[in-house]
């Protein structure tokens, strides 16, 4: 792996994706504040539907509004939106069309579920085209009303398809505002202003799907980020003793001495535990190592995020902030 790059800080979508259960909610908060750090203003979105950004700050469920969620050091906030398919669509309704009304009609005949069902990709460009909207969007001064937008989005079997959904479903506008629209989705998430950043955990399937993602985004005329480690636990063993305590080669009654030798002094059974435990630890210490060392073949650059074994709460979310901005991620100046 490679250092955090400068250009990707340049960036300002940034996109969170990872394997169920990696933490890619978690990571893409900290993200937010991190590139909020410094005076800046941030928008968090989500598109799954979960809540997960007010589950994380312990706020109410967001609506389709972009509020104000959180403080950053120097000066920054982050504000926070929860993208849903019918005010989305509505909205897109209205700004092509000037279809409110018959929006609003619509909605109560229940067409707008109707419609999202039957064309399952139009979800996904909705959702894309509020994204763009936000990310394009300026102020009377002509200046950027966000400095960075940061989205949760789909885990990593769905994310290329939901990024790409709009040159997908091409056809189904040929000429037009929505079609002008479509075509700014599609320059956005194709240029150098948008990068995905992968959340795995150093296991095994996290890690594959990982490198399959890389080389999908890769494929798809997409621009990988960085990998975000998540859940990272230290290594409590040497390098050298790795390897032999992960076979099962642990001196016990070494361990017993050393043990004494800081005036502990523990029976057989306690003592065997221990041996376990070791072997277990290096057993998973290795496996992280192989990890490692294959996603270091990408050649992204990457982060490692501790293990906050006290679970995530709004201290923690800074506390991880904290370090992405350590290691140099900030948003563009």
């Amino acid at each position: 792996m490679t250092d955090w790059d400068g250009e990707l800080n340049q960036a300002r979508l940034h996109v969170v994706s990872g394997k169920g259960g990696t933490g890619k909610t978690t990571v893409a908060a900290a993200l937010a504040l991190a590139l909020a750090t410094g005076g800046h203003k941030v928008l968090l979105i989500e598109v799954e539907g979960r809540q997960g950004i007010a589950q994380l700050f312990d706020t109410a469920p967001l609506p389709y509004a972009e509020e104000w969620i959180a403080a950053a050091p120097g000066g920054g906030e982050v504000r926070a939106l929860a993208i849903d398919a019918e005010p989305a669509l509505l909205e897109y309704l209205s700004m092509f069309y000037n279809l409110g009304f018959a929006g609003r009609t619509l909605r109560k005949m229940g067409a707008i579920e109707f419609a999202t069902t039957l064309a399952p990709g139009l979800r996904d460009v909705l959702f894309t085209g509020k994204i763009k909207e936000c990310v394009g969007r300026t102020d009377e001064r002509g200046r950027h009303v966000y400095d960075a937008v940061v989205v949760d989005a789909p885990p990593t079997g769905r994310v290329v398809k939901f990024l790409d959904v709009t040159r997908a479903m091409a056809d189904l506008a040929k000429v037009g505002p929505i079609r002008e629209h479509s075509d700014g989705v599609v320059r956005l998430v194709h240029s150098s202003d948008t990068v995905v950043h992968l959340v795995t955990l150093l296991e095994e399937l996290p890690v594959r799907e990982t490198l399959e993602t890389v080389a999908e985004l890769d494929a798809a005329d997409l621009r990988p980020g960085g990998v975000m480690f998540n859940r990272v636990r230290p290594n409590r063993l040497p390098p050298r003793s790795v390897a032999a305590a992960s076979d099962g080669r642990v001196d016990a009654a070494r361990v017993r001495t050393g043990l004494a030798a800081a005036g502990v002094h523990v029976d057989e059974e306690t003592l065997d535990g221990l041996v376990h435990e070791t072997i277990e630890h290096a057993i998973r210490a290795r496996a992280e190592d192989e990890a490692r060392r294959q996603l270091a073949a990408t050649d992204l650059p990457s982060v490692s995020l501790p293990d906050l074994t006290a679970g995530i709460d709004v201290a923690e979310l800074y506390e991880l902030a904290e370090i992405l901005t350590e290691h140099g991620i900030r948003s563009p100046r």
